[in-house]
């Protein structure tokens, strides 16, 4: 554990999650990174850029794994799921045998029992407003022994359940989207799980909310979906670790609870949405303004990851050109203020197009400080290709963040 201690160097770690990908033959054997127009992450690229393997061999490839790693924790070590950190998120304390579900609204195309498919794991872009209208219904009408439902954001809720089922065997949404999970939703199933799920479809598929949905063209939350379970965490605390101050900006609850449990300082940012519509500059300028006082600052943005499950490769263009522009972009100029700084840009992990999925591959970052971006350094992009080809590899992809500060 380092010694806490005061610097005039200032960090700040950009995450794009989900931007790394596989080579499409909609874009001439190019990546979404290699076809966008990336020169603020390029620049940083002509630096320094290499691979981490931030999902340990073993470990399911989701965000809470790949963001653990890429923040300095072991997930190998602190993970137990990713429902603790949403609790965290919303200001739950799990208690010693409750098991917090990570709860998503989802749509199914329910044509009988042999043909169920998850059309949608957000529920069509369901808002906060329709999805909160929602929970609070089954909160009223479903009743689960030992569980209490939470509302959140968009398509993500919580359930926290006392003694509920940690070891069980749950899908995350987005890696069977199109697919027909029939057989997982067996009606003769004997699995809790799957016995909550079914139980939310005689409130949600005539509710109002969903009525209107379809009344507008709209995909109806027509289920709920349990994953990623796991009970409360011993994490040491950034500062103790790495002797910092920092904070954690991210529309998305599961980042914050990372932040939670590391002792980050959570800045929320008004129209951060974890959709192409979020507020790019508002993230980016709250950082600025953060580090001020703060040592570190880790920024997510979620764009690129939902337009990967989505299978849009205009939309993750798009998402990558806008953050590399609006968060990059405006981030490289304000830090010019700074004595000092270094700046790290990742994709947490892989989340091709063609699998519509998180990947177990090496994902992408470069690093640079300040002194490093003053000189011209070439034409090395930031790109899955150049990453590859620099030689620069942790395997270990925890160890990545102690190198960035310079304390490896």
């Amino acid at each position: 554990m380092k010694n806490e201690k005061q610097t005039a160097t200032k960090y700040i770690l950009l995450v794009g999650d989900g931007m790394g990908d596989y080579p499409l033959p909609q874009l001439d054997g190019k990546t979404p990174l290699e076809a966008a127009r990336t020169p603020n992450m390029d620049r940083i690229a002509a630096c320094r850029i290499g691979l981490a393997t931030t999902i340990p061999e073993g470990l399911e490839p989701g965000s809470d794994t790949a963001n653990l790693s890429l923040m300095g924790y072991d997930p190998a070590t602190y993970h137990t799921g990713r429902g603790p950190f949403e609790a965290a998120s919303m200001g739950i304390r799990l208690g010693e045998k409750e098991v917090a579900f990570r709860m998503n609204l989802v749509s199914l195309d329910r044509k009988s029992d042999q043909e169920m498919v998850m059309v949608s794991n957000t529920a069509g872009g369901i808002t906060t407003e329709e999805a909160g209208i929602l929970v609070e219904s089954l909160k009223k009408n479903m009743t689960v022994p030992g569980g209490h439902l939470y509302p959140g954001v968009a398509y993500r809720h919580l359930l926290v359940w006392d003694g509920g089922p940690e070891s069980a065997e749950t899908i995350p949404p987005h890696d069977v989207q199109d697919q027909n999970m029939a057989t997982y939703l067996d009606p003769q199933s004997e699995d809790p799980i799957v016995a909550i799920t079914r139980r939310s479809w005689p409130f949600l598929e005539n509710h109002p909310v969903n009525l209107s949905r379809e009344k507008k063209g709209l995909l109806p939350a027509n289920s709920i979906w349990l994953w990623g379970q796991g009970k409360r965490l011993n994490v040491p605390l950034f500062k103790e670790m790495f002797g910092l101050s920092g904070g954690v900006i991210s529309a998305v609850d599961l980042l914050k609870g990372i932040g939670v449990y590391a002792g980050l300082k959570i800045i929320d940012v008004e129209g951060a949405t974890g959709y192409l519509d979020t507020n790019y500059i508002g993230k980016a300028t709250e950082a600025l303004n953060a580090l001020n006082e703060l040592d570190f600052m880790f920024v997510h943005v979620e764009a690129p990851d939902e337009a990967s499950h989505e299978g849009s490769i205009s939309k993750k263009i798009q998402a990558i050109e806008d953050f590399d522009e609006k968060v990059v972009g405006t981030v490289l100029k304000g830090m010019e203020k700074f004595e000092d700084y270094r700046i790290l840009v990742a994709a947490d992990h892989f989340t091709p197009i063609s699998i519509k999925t998180h990947s177990t591959d090496p994902t992408l970052f470069a690093w640079a400080h300040k002194q490093e971006l003053a000189k011209e350094n070439g034409n090395i992009r930031f790109t899955e290709r150049f990453a590859k080809g620099s030689g620069l590899h942790y395997e270990k992809g925890y160890e990545l963040m102690p190198a960035f500060l310079g304390q490896s």
